[in-house]
């Protein structure tokens, strides 16, 4: 379980630096990665072969610039400004699927288009406003955890309203993503065993309806079990994603040598950006992403441990969740050791939205790692701090 909060306020140390190159690293092989995938999309479609890495080096600019200002400020802010937050992002989330407010890709409505500014989809930066606010309830209080009505009901109902919206897009990765977060954060602040299980047998449930209820999570599920039953229909994207994988073989085709990216994997520069990855770079490169990631998730697991205290433990674990569960569904579903889900890989998938708000994530992460405990305060700042 997550530590209590220390007595003593421990001094600004230096953040984490590991973790800022890590997460360096994985971004500029993401700007790599859709250059590499996007560059015939971008010729046919709008003659500019570029067209998608400079708007994904647009998002990473703007995430670089997140991240620092999120480190910058004193994380114990967050606790009294996510309430704010909170109400923001669900207010974005209640205009995108107003009429007018919205942009339609691929059938779905998860981009709010206000004028002539850039789209945002509003759901990646409500995965950090639900992280806040759970982590503020969950931390006010040891008796809110165990007791229903103060611990398991208030943060339901934040989850319950949160998936509803995005369902409304629809967007079941995020949904999974979010529900699973808020309940591995719900555990680390000390939920019981009743608890747990009431959250995992409805979680079932609920996935269950879900799935049953729309054709096409339907269909992603029998691809799932059997692609070849139908490889010119619902088992062709995964099988597509397979032969990209497989192609690359030990150490791949080379940068830019992707056959797969030429309209045969259904969005190569998003969900499915691992397996062009995999093409280019074989089972090397793919290693090396995926020790990346988990050296990301190390460091920030470190950072749980060493909290100094129980908001900054239950805000970073959430964060540190958010990052793993998201990577772990889009690895495993292109995979296809999971059904396929429509989600990107953080820092690496083409998308703006996605890349700004995980970045900003990441900023809060080494914002806690400044106030690390283990650090003793001097005299002066003893004497400072009377």
């Amino acid at each position: 379980m997550v530590a209590a909060a220390s007595s003593v306020r421990t001094p600004k140390g230096h953040a984490d630096y590991w973790l800022l190159s890590f997460v360096t690293v994985l971004v500029v092989i993401g700007l790599q990665a859709v250059y590499s995938a996007t560059f015939a999309l971008a010729i046919t479609e709008y003659h500019n072969v570029f067209y998608f890495l400079m708007r994904q080096a647009m998002g990473a600019a703007l995430g670089v610039a997140l991240l620092f200002a999120c480190m910058s400020i004193d994380y114990r802010w967050w606790r009294f400004l996510s309430p704010f937050i909170f109400v923001g992002a669900l207010v974005s989330l209640v205009l995108v699927i107003i009429p007018g407010f919205s942009s339609s890709q691929y059938g779905a409505s998860r981009w709010l288009q206000i004028g002539p500014l850039p789209a945002v989809q509003p759901s990646e930066f409500m995965k950090i406003a639900m992280i806040l606010v759970v982590a503020a309830w969950l931390s006010s209080s040891n008796r809110r955890v165990t007791d229903f009505k103060t611990g398991l009901l208030p943060i339901a109902g934040v989850v319950g309203i949160v998936s509803f919206l995005i369902m409304k897009q629809p967007d079941f990765g995020t949904v999974l993503v979010i529900i699973l977060t808020a309940g591995t954060m719900y555990f680390l602040a000390g939920a019981s065993l009743t608890a747990l299980t009431m959250i995992v047998l409805s979680g079932l449930a609920g996935g269950a309806f879900l799935i049953t209820t729309a054709a096409y999570r339907v269909e992603r599920w029998q691809s799932f079990l059997n692609p070849w039953q139908d490889p010119q229909g619902i088992g062709f994207h995964i099988i597509q994603l397979l032969i990209a994988l497989g192609t690359g073989g030990i150490t791949g085709l080379g940068i830019g040598a992707s056959r797969q990216k030429f309209f045969y994997v259904p969005g190569a520069h998003t969900d499915g950006i691992f397996a062009i990855i995999g093409e280019e770079l074989g089972f090397i490169g793919c290693m090396v992403v995926i020790l990346l990631f988990a050296a990301v998730i190390y460091r920030g697991a470190r950072i749980v441990q060493h909290a100094p205290d129980r908001f900054g433990a239950l805000l970073a674990s959430g964060i540190v969740a958010w990052i793993a569960y998201q990577t772990l569904i889009n690895i495993g579903g292109i995979t296809q050791a999971i059904p396929l889900t429509g989600i990107p890989l953080p820092f690496i998938s083409y998308g703006g939205s996605s890349l700004a708000a995980t970045m900003a994530a990441v900023g809060i992460l080494l914002s806690i790692s400044r106030y690390l405990k283990g650090t003793e305060p001097t005299q002066s700042q003893t004497l400072e701090a009377r």
